[in-house]
């Protein structure tokens, strides 16, 4: 597997010889000084260009970089299913190489990276040929910090959490397995996800972040929490699906009031005793029931 080193050392002289790059820039966990250092960490990498239609035609230019496992594109994918992609401003290439390294390689033109360039606290310049880099800030993850929410988005967040899960008893209920668990993924664990970081975010002063897609919940949970938190997965049978559903909801309900009590929140424990009730209640409904009550 190249070195760190060498992808740097690889991607700064493509760009110095080729003379329609004129800058490059680098966002992405690599310019997070706090966040983990791994083998798997993308390289993600903008190239400010001339032009992009010419790179666009030449499909072969970017195997300069490397002996390609698989390669993405997904402005050319966008545009084959028929959205209407401007591509004059600015195209991508995830691509995954052979010894393993990835880069995540982005071409725009400076008309496209002046709107772009300031807006991810996250960017260090890697090169600028002509000076058109604009002065940036050293990199933040200020942007990424778990965010403290008002009463009404924990309101909204608690209503939908508890509302929603009737929905999964239902497609259970049916036996609509794909229903049930896109409802539950989708939905549910993103308003328990948010409820977490929110308790997270209380007990670190929000200056910390969970990560994309909570990657960085085990991370701040204490270890009973996170027990929980990973019953709350289970397979295709449904007794261990509710058996999770109800585990989600013993860890929701005791996140959820101990945010509501710091924040001064009032936590709709009436909807809680109910819709915990409604589900108990469906758990146990025949298949044949003509009636849910």
């Amino acid at each position: 597997m190249r070195t760190e080193k060498e992808m740097y050392d690889l991607i700064l002289d493509i760009a110095q010889k080729d003379e329609r790059i004129r800058a490059v820039y680098m966002n992405g966990s690599r310019t997070n000084p706090i966040a983990p250092k791994d083998i798997f960490q993308d390289f993600d990498i903008v190239y400010v260009v001339t032009e992009t239609a010419s790179f666009i035609k030449d499909e072969k230019w970017i195997n300069t970089f490397g002996d390609l496992l698989m390669i993405q594109e997904p402005d050319k994918n966008d545009k084959l299913v028929g959205i209407d992609m401007e591509l004059d401003n600015s195209y991508g290439y995830l691509m995954l190489f052979t010894d393993g390294n990835r880069i995540d390689l982005h071409i725009e033109t400076r008309e496209a990276m002046i709107e772009r360039y300031t807006k991810d606290k996250l960017t260090i310049p890697l090169l600028d040929k002509d000076n058109i880099l604009p002065n940036i800030a050293a990199p933040t993850d200020m942007d990424y910090l778990v965010k403290r929410p008002t009463e009404p988005l924990f309101i909204s967040c608690c209503n939908d959490f508890w509302w929603c899960l009737q929905n999964v008893g239902k497609g259970i209920w049916r036996d609509e397995l794909p229903y049930a668990k896109q409802m539950f993924e989708s939905v549910i664990r993103v308003r328990l996800d948010e409820m977490v970081s929110w308790w997270i975010g209380i007990k670190h002063d929000f200056q910390v972040s969970t990560g994309k897609m909570g990657k960085y919940l085990k991370k701040y949970l204490p270890e009973s929490f996170w027990v929980l938190y990973k019953e709350t997965y289970s397979d295709y049978h449904y007794n261990n699906f509710w058996n999770s559903i109800f585990v989600t909801c013993e860890l929701f309900r005791t996140l959820a009031q101990d945010v509501a009590e710091h924040l001064m929140f009032t936590y709709p424990i009436e909807d809680d005793k109910k819709m915990t009730e409604f589900l108990k209640h469906v758990k146990q409904l025949p298949v044949d029931a003509l009636g849910i009550y």
